[in-house]
């Protein structure tokens, strides 16, 4: 019985200290597990950019349109899938970034019936293949990008292949990758990206 009482006491104190030793480092490790949801590659000279769907603020369909600005790529072809009060979210984003002062004839719609990236990686891959793009920058948010990086690999790999992608992280207003435990909206969109990671790795 005492040999009992001396192992959890024993380990009620290593996990007390455990518990200090984390509370003491949070600075160093909490920022790494932001930066773990990023993924840029940064702009380079391709065919086109493609806006990834998903974004409420305009952040993606701005920073593709940067892009064409720059000279980076001639157009962008914006993903639209359901689901906006029914309309396709291209349908929305163009109008968006043309009041914001890029021509819309920069923009192309691609309205489909993706329902979460995966999906949304397949059908713009598969319209790729059909241009006969060989170089394409894929735009997304930064919390996003990490995961779409994986995602948009692995359907080319079973895709038999596919156009070289480079992804662009777009800002996002909330989500901060060094301070995301600082808001109450940096924390939800950190908390559902790394849920949908885990989500991916186990095959859901």
């Amino acid at each position: 019985m005492a040999g009992a009482r001396r192992l959890v006491s024993r380990l009620l104190l290593f996990l007390a200290i455990l518990l200090v030793a984390l509370g003491a480092s949070c600075r160093l490790w909490l920022p790494l597990i932001g930066r773990a949801l990023v993924h840029d590659d940064g702009p380079d000279q391709a065919e086109i950019a493609v806006v990834l769907g998903g974004d409420y603020w305009g952040h993606r369909v701005e920073t593709a349109a940067m892009l064409v600005r720059r000279g980076y790529v001639p157009r962008v072809l914006v993903s639209g899938p359901p689901g906006f009060y029914g309309a396709n979210e291209c349908d929305l984003a163009i109008p968006f970034a043309v009041r914001k002062g890029f021509p819309a004839a920069w923009f192309e719609a691609f309205p489909n019936n993706a329902m979460n990236t995966r999906d949304e990686a397949r059908d713009i891959l598969g319209e790729l293949r059909r241009r006969g793009i060989k170089k394409a920058l894929v735009v997304t948010s930064d919390y996003h990008s990490a995961r779409a990086r994986r995602i948009y690999r692995a359907m080319e790999k079973s895709m038999g292949g596919g156009p070289e992608i480079r992804v662009v992280a777009a800002p996002d207003q909330f989500f901060h990758a060094d301070t995301w435990w600082r808001g109450r909206e940096s924390e939800k969109v950190a908390f559902m990206e790394w849920c949908k990671t885990l989500a991916n790795v186990v095959g859901l």
